[in-house]
């Protein structure tokens, strides 16, 4: 299945599997991700015959700076996505394209990775996939802004926390989702490879 995804609603990347679009979603959500860029480099290489052959690796992706040196900036991430099955079945005959790219990444000051299902279909990709439904609901801003205030003042503030301080009684459904949704709008922040629960310690974003 081949589409195209609107990453943050700024660039369009394209995707040729289910996998590419799980990886791209699961990085739109990582907040240190700048950009991901399909398809961004034909890298030449030669085969076992000597004859020219060309490879054009799914993915880079870009990080931001952050409060980090330019001397210490995170290096982009030239990915190929392939299923585990494929990728155990020809890596032998991959082989060759795969050192090429590695080259390459490591003269253009990148690093080379292969992702299948193990590293993008995970516990952080269960809780963004869950998260997903709640972007499109709306609320009171001035609900958000007294969460987000009362997780400010605090530093980190466990859902079950914010529920008794601003949603009780008839109210306390209203307000996991209130709290999913900031989350998922990320003016909320966790440790997305825990599980999602009550005791999902949140805190206010802030850029490294």
């Amino acid at each position: 299945m081949s589409g195209v995804y609107p990453f943050r609603g700024l660039s369009s990347v394209a995707y040729e599997s289910t996998l590419e679009r799980d990886f791209v979603v699961k990085h739109e959500f990582y907040r240190h991700v700048l950009d991901v860029i399909p398809q961004p480099v034909q890298i030449e290489w030669c085969d076992a015959r000597g004859a020219v052959q060309s490879y054009i690796p799914d993915y880079m992706v870009y990080f931001k700076l952050g409060a980090r040196s330019f001397e210490n900036y995170p290096k982009p991430l030239l990915v190929e996505v392939k299923p585990r099955l494929v990728w155990k079945k020809h890596w032998r005959a991959w082989l060759s394209k795969w050192k090429a790219a590695r080259r390459y990444a490591i003269e253009t000051g990148a690093e080379f990775r292969i992702w299948d299902e193990s590293r993008i279909r995970d516990q952080a990709f269960d809780n963004i996939s869950f998260l997903e439904r709640y972007k499109r609901m709306q609320f009171d801003e001035e609900d958000c802004q007294q969460v987000l205030e009362t997780v400010d003042l605090k530093d980190v503030a466990t859902m079950d926390y914010l529920l008794a301080r601003h949603f009780l009684g008839i109210y306390r459904a209203e307000g996991i989702a209130l709290i999913w949704h900031l989350l998922a709008m990320r003016r909320l922040d966790c440790d997305i490879r825990d599980p999602l629960g009550p005791l999902t310690a949140l805190w206010i974003p802030r850029d490294e």
